[in-house]
C-alpha cells in the first residue's frame, strides 16, 4: 500500500477527536468531482511508511486518532496489517471508504481494527455508474451500508451535492440509508477536480432544503456548505 499524503492535524475529520489523515494512493472510482485527482491517478509523490510511523510515534499522547482515506483504502490487501500497527501504538482509527469492498469492511470491524467509519454514498443506485464513471457492483454498495449500520461502531454516511444529482435523487439516497445515525451533505467544489466540468455548485440554500427533507429518514444531519458546517 502506497501513501500519497499526510495531513498532520485535523479538528473535523474524526468527530470530537484530534486526528491526522493518511491518504492512500489508488481508487476504483473515477468521480468527476474528485478533489484528489493525483491520488486517484497515482501521479502524486510517495511517503515511505517508515516516515508515517516515525511521525505517529512522536504524536503519541498528542493525537487521539488517525483517519485513513484516499483514494480508496479498501482496495489494498495489506490495509489490515497497516492499521494493526497503528492500533498497537494506541491510536483510534477511522476509515473513509466508497463502500465497494464490504468484505474488507467486515474484516476490519470484526477484528476491531477501526473505531469509526465514514462511507460516501455517491448517488441513488441506478445512477451510480453515471456519477463514478465505472461499472459498480450495487449489491456490494448495499451490503456495505447494512454492515456499517449494524456495526456497533461510530459511523456516518455522506454525499457530495454534485449538480447532476437532483432533489429526487437525494430522496432515493435518504431511503437507501433510512435509519442512519449520522449523514453529511457536502458542497461540491468546482476547482482542481479529476475531470474538467462546467458545472457550478448548487446554492447553499439547496443543501439546507435537502437537510430538511432528509430529517424524515435519517438522524444527525449536517450540511457542509461553503459557509461552514451546520448541524
Amino acid at each position: 500500500m502506497e501513501i500519497g499524503g499526510l495531513q498532520k492535524l485535523s479538528l473535523i475529520d474524526y468527530p470530537g477527536r484530534l486526528s491526522c489523515i493518511i491518504f492512500t494512493i489508488g481508487c476504483n472510482f473515477r468521480c468527476s468531482y474528485c478533489y484528489n485527482p493525483s491520488l486517484v491517478e497515482g501521479t502524486c509523490g510517495r511517503i515511505p511508511q517508515k516516515e508515517i510511523f516515525s511521525f505517529l510515534r512522536k504524536r503519541k499522547g498528542l493525537l487521539d486518532g488517525v483517519i485513513i482515506t484516499g483514494g480508496e483504502p479498501t482496495i489494498h490487501n495489506d490495509l489490515p496489517d497497516f492499521i494493526q500497527r497503528i492500533k498497537k501504538m494506541g491510536f483510534l482509527v477511522g476509515l473513509e471508504t466508497n463502500g465497494t469492498n464490504p468484505r474488507m469492511i467486515k474484516k476490519l470491524i470484526s477484528k476491531r481494527l477501526i473505531d469509526y467509519i465514514a462511507m460516501d454514498v455517491k448517488a441513488p443506485l441506478k445512477k451510480y455508474k453515471e456519477i463514478v464513471n465505472v461499472e459498480v457492483d450495487l449489491d456490494k454498495i448495499k451490503e456495505s451500508i447494512d454492515v456499517i449500520m449494524n456495526s456497533g461502531i461510530e459511523y456516518e454516511f455522506r454525499t457530495t451535492c454534485y449538480p447532476l444529482l437532483t432533489k429526487d435523487d437525494f430522496i432515493k439516497i435518504f431511503k437507501l440509508i433510512k435509519g442512519a445515525k449520522k449523514y453529511g451533505i457536502q458542497q461540491f467544489l468546482d476547482k482542481n477536480t479529476l475531470m474538467d466540468t462546467d458545472l457550478k455548485p448548487y446554492p447553499d440554500k439547496f443543501l439546507y432544503e435537502l437537510k430538511k427533507i432528509s430529517e424524515d429518514y435519517v438522524e444527525g444531519v449536517e450540511v457542509r456548505a461553503s459557509g461552514g458546517i451546520s448541524g
